[in-house]
């Protein structure tokens, strides 16, 4: 998601887009870096619209942005927000669904938006497994070597491991996330599911500190969701995820 030095992102593209609405930079927060082929159904940005854009609606920014977007970004909804309102830091919560198949890789429409594992896999088993992740603690064992955050401290408020049709859903909540930290999760609760790791592999690695990638390698980014960001009074960004639909939000 954020501004790369050597390659597109969502956030350049975003800022260019809106710097053409405004006929004038345009910086943005934004509530969640991403890595290259995650997915986000609920990304929340900010910006100061520069005085020189003049009068202009919340739908007239969408509208005339998306004009400019290539086609696989799309703005939903623009508001207005308090002064001061930053997306990232006012953030209290993220949730991350991580979809995951049974069924062998495949082509087509599919093929990078689900992780085909073409493993039997045991969901009350990840379930369990993914309990051990609750509460504030450090994840030191499920952050990359390129993260670049202060603190490996975060607190987990939910983890949920269920079938949704015939997709197996990893549904995750926290006030942040480690850069890599979901995907390194799923790294450890597919083998879990398959049996073969042991159901203590999750309270096994954060007491260690560490994670055996040689073993449990990480999960592919493309089957992973940012699909809702919650602020205070109640404001909650939450559209629905594609292949699950509006019944799982």
């Amino acid at each position: 998601m954020q501004r790369q030095s050597h390659s597109p992102s969502v956030q350049s593209a975003l800022e260019e887009a809106l710097g053409r609405v405004a006929d004038a930079p345009v910086t943005l927060a934004v509530a969640g870096r991403t890595d290259t082929g995650v997915h986000a159904t609920a990304q929340v940005v900010s910006f100061q619209p520069p005085k020189t854009a003049g009068r202009r609606t919340c739908d007239d920014w969408r509208r005339g942005a998306n004009t400019y977007l290539p086609k696989d970004i799309a703005i939903i909804r623009a508001d207005v927000v308090p002064e001061g309102f930053h997306a990232r830091f006012a953030a209290l919560s993220r949730r991350y669904l991580y979809l995951v198949s049974e069924e062998i890789p495949e082509r087509g429409l599919n093929a990078k938006r689900i992780w085909h594992t073409g493993l039997a896999l045991d969901t009350h088993r990840m379930h369990r497994a993914a309990q051990d992740l609750l509460g504030e603690r450090d994840f030191s064992a499920f952050r990359s070597a390129q993260c670049n955050a202060s603190t490996p401290m975060r607190n987990l408020l939910s983890a949920r491991v269920a079938r949704v049709g015939s997709l197996i859903v990893c549904d995750l909540i926290a006030n942040a996330f480690l850069h890599r930290m979901v995907r390194m999760i799923l790294g450890v609760l597919v083998p879990v599911g398959a049996g073969r790791a042991s159901p203590g592999a999750i309270q096994n690695a954060l007491a260690k500190g560490s994670f055996n990638a040689s073993q449990m390698p990480t999960a592919p980014a493309h089957g992973l969701y940012l699909c809702a960001v919650e602020y205070q009074d109640g404001m909650c960004f939450r559209p629905p995820t594609p292949l699950l639909g509006s019944e799982y939000v």
